[in-house]
């Protein structure tokens, strides 16, 4: 029969030399009783007496404690018979099976790696009690401090036991209200801005940042010292960060302890070279701010680096910039001094790469900005953490700097945390553009470890339909090149607006290289057929005449200058960007199409305070020349304006029209220009709610048409405004544009709601 028994407890020690704890004598014999599985030897290895060694109650006591020490025995009892020292053993069971009950939010995969009990290891309450308290653990990790552990055991032959862990998982236990005290400058809600902790809500279901953490915590105490500093307190003290649990478990109020100090301005600045034919007044342009700021600690550290990368780029190769503050406190000023010498001369001895099970260590060391045995440079370091972020291999990249084999040596140590590259993406949505649409994409950005991005996609829309195959390798031969070869079958509805639709299948050639990390530049080949097709009979002469099929041979190639923070989310730089397009190397069409693009990314982090404030600034032009005459111009080469690049007009909407028959021809000559505010939305920050405002100008013209085309043409520029909402959504990305014409002609196309959504899973 199995017996059960309820909670697992510890049971006393009990030592008991029985009648012979009198002194005297000498043991002659030890004999070992009751033991099973553990051998006599063993259990002698344990004692300190030995046949020959006097009766000592001392010896015989710590003999009988080493033995309860092993964690073999159950029970351990002495006695004397004579000159024979009886022992008395009840061994441990031995664990059969170790199961758990009630789990279902942490699987039994989860649970087993944190248990000391093993199948065929020896049981001992205080091993359960023990992994008890691991489960509990593991489960307020997870924030459910209301978890119930209760280990108990079922009894088996041959002193057996199966260990079976009841649990009550209960409900999360999540941050119900987030309190700070001291605090007089900024109000409640605005802190709770700040902090990464957050108070429970129906729409966190996805984030764990109402869930509390004392790691957490300690990372909230330093963003709020870091807010506090930002904003000109330079004595902030955040002194305690607690977290009290209710008394039913359900849930956390968390208070964070806050002595401001008094807030301070910026009064003197001054840089101090020590470097010979340096001035330090030529530096001043790199400091972020300016006399009579509040006093912001992060644009010190921001502004010497900043001095530090200028000093280097003019070829000092061993700079150290010291920010030094000198606080007033009886006027609340901090004069500032960036003393700028030379620094120790360092050279990087060994670059060290962890972390990469399946990227190649070449694809991460072609990254690095510097060598082994180069001079080093923390902006190089910084540069190269950008751009292996920029990859978008890893979760996370670091690289630290430890001192090698002497003083003037450096290791370099990147530490990654690789992520999934390989994409199946199936999805649907609609679009303002496209309308309803699915697709399905098959992708592996880092190909076999090697840095190649190989890509399969297929869209189906009700105005635009395609297909591609993409091989791009950013190493091409191991040497500076960017080369790939694209294959593609592309079907677009122009019915609304241009009365005919267009397939294109083709290939495409594509080579690049960079000059540095800041100018680049990329060539391409191009040869696809073209075929207009399904043309409305009431369309214009001048779509009418160039139904049919054209091959396109065309030559390209795109000069790139960029100077942004970051290609994936820039907030701050510039990228100006020269494209020219050249067709009639064999083919049906001949033309030179050039286009001129740039865009600026200032950060107003400086004046309102939040690094998601940032003004976009964007233009770009384009000319179509046509050497072949004007017969050979082809509509599906022009340019178009409207939708993306001009919001409140719809594709096409804007620019030379036959009024007759409302179709939109493109046109040669197109010149556009947007200004954009990137603002946050009053809402958490876990909701993904990004805003923008926006103004769009725009201008197309210069087009040939036949004779019979009731042409509009004018160069004038239009004008469109609104304002727009972002949503990373757990479904993909939603943007949503509102944008009003605000100038126009009376034959373009408008459009007021703009709609976007796409969805992978």
């Amino acid at each position: 029969m199995l017996s059960f028994l309820g909670p697992v407890e510890a049971p006393a020690q009990r030592a008991r030399p029985a009648a012979p704890a009198t002194q005297g004598g000498v043991i002659q014999r030890i004999a070992i009783e009751g033991n099973q599985r553990i051998d006599e030897s063993t259990i002698r290895s344990y004692m300190l007496v030995s046949p020959g060694d006097p009766f000592s109650e001392d010896r015989l006591d710590r003999s009988l404690k080493s033995l309860f020490a092993t964690g073999l025995f159950e029970d351990v009892s002495l006695r004397r018979d004579g000159a024979t020292l009886t022992v008395h053993v009840v061994e441990n069971p031995i664990v059969n099976r170790i199961a758990f009950e009630g789990n279902s939010k942490l699987s039994d995969d989860v649970l087993r790696p944190e248990l000391q009990l093993r199948p065929r290891a020896v049981f001992t309450p205080q091993l359960a009690q023990a992994d008890r308290q691991r489960l509990l653990d593991l489960y307020a990790r997870r924030g459910r401090y209301a978890a119930r552990v209760e280990p108990k055991i079922i009894k088996l032959d041959q002193n057996r036991v199966d260990v079976v862990f009841e649990i009550t998982e209960g409900d999360a236990t999540l941050i119900s209200r987030v309190n700070f005290v001291g605090n007089h400058a900024f109000s409640d809600s605005r802190l709770k801005e700040v902090i990464s902790s957050r108070e429970e809500a129906w729409w966190r279901f996805l984030s764990s940042s109402d869930t509390l953490d004392p790691d957490r915590l300690n990372f909230d105490r330093e963003l709020l010292r870091r807010f506090y500093l930002k904003n000109g307190y330079a004595d902030v003290e955040i002194t305690s960060s607690t977290a009290e649990l209710a008394p039913d478990r359900s849930a956390f109020f968390v208070t964070y302890t806050i002595n401001e100090g008094e807030r301070y301005q910026i009064g003197k600045i001054e840089i101090d070279s020590q470097l010979r034919n340096l001035d330090g007044a030529d530096l001043l342009p790199e400091v972020m701010f300016s006399e009579g700021d509040w006093y912001d600690g992060e644009l010190v550290d921001r502004s010497a680096t900043r001095i530090q990368d200028a000093v280097q780029s003019r070829g000092y190769a061993f700079v150290e910039v010291r920010p030094r503050v000198n606080r007033n406190r009886e006027e609340h000023k901090i004069d500032l001094r960036f003393d700028v010498g030379e620094g120790p001369r360092v050279f990087v001895e060994r670059i060290d790469i962890t972390g990469n099970v399946r990227t190649q260590d070449k694809v991460i060391r072609r990254e690095f900005s510097l060598a082994e045995g180069d001079a080093f440079s923390a902006a190089q370091v910084r540069r190269t953490r950008q751009r292996l972020e920029d990859l978008g291999y890893f979760n996370t990249t670091d690289i630290s700097v430890t001192q090698g084999s002497a003083a003037d040596r450096a290791i370099l140590t990147t530490r990654v945390e690789e992520k999934a590259t390989g994409e199946l993406t199936i999805g649907g949505g609609y679009g303002t553009d496209a309308g309803l649409l699915a697709s399905v994409g098959l992708r592996e950005r880092n190909l076999l470890g090697s840095g190649v991005d190989a890509q399969i996609n297929t869209t189906l829309a009700q105005r635009r339909s395609q297909i591609d195959v993409s091989v791009t390798d950013p190493y091409f031969l191991d040497r500076n090149l960017v080369a790939g070869v694209d294959l593609f079958h592309i079907r677009r509805d122009n019915q609304d607006t241009s009365s005919y639709s267009e397939r294109r299948t083709g290939f495409a050639l594509r080579v690049g290289y960079a000059f540095n990390d800041h100018l680049r530049q990329s060539w391409n080949y191009t040869l696809s057929s073209r075929n207009v097709y399904d043309i409305d009979d009431d369309a214009s002469l001048a779509i009418r005449e160039q139904e049919g099929t054209t091959l396109l041979s065309q030559l390209g190639q795109t000069l790139t200058l960029d100077y942004r923070d970051s290609r994936i989310d820039p907030t701050d730089g510039w990228v100006i960007r020269l494209g020219t397009d050249f067709a009639g190397l064999g083919g049906d069409v001949k033309y030179l199409r050039t286009r001129l693009d740039g865009a600026y990314y200032f950060p107003l982090e400086r004046f309102l305070g939040d690094p998601a404030y940032v003004l976009a600034l964007s233009a770009g032009g384009g000319y179509l020349w046509n050497w072949g005459g004007e017969k050979d111009e082809r509509i599906v080469d022009r340019f178009f304006l409207g939708g993306d690049n001009l919001r409140g007009f719809e594709i096409g909407g804007a620019g030379p029209r036959d009024v007759a028959t409302g179709d939109s021809l493109g046109g040669r000559l197109l010149w556009t220009q947007s200004t954009e505010l990137r603002f946050p939305l009053p809402f958490s920050s876990d909701l993904g709610l990004t805003g923008r405002a926006f103004v769009d100008v725009g201008s197309l013209s210069q087009l040939s048409v036949p004779d019979g085309v009731d042409l509009r043409d004018e160069a004038s520029p239009r004008v469109g405004a609104g304002v727009g909402i972002s949503w990373k959504s757990p479904f993909g990305v939603v943007n949503i544009d509102l944008a009003h014409a605000v100038v126009k002609k009376s034959y373009d196309e408008t459009q007021i709601f703009r709609f976007g959504f796409g969805t992978r899973f």
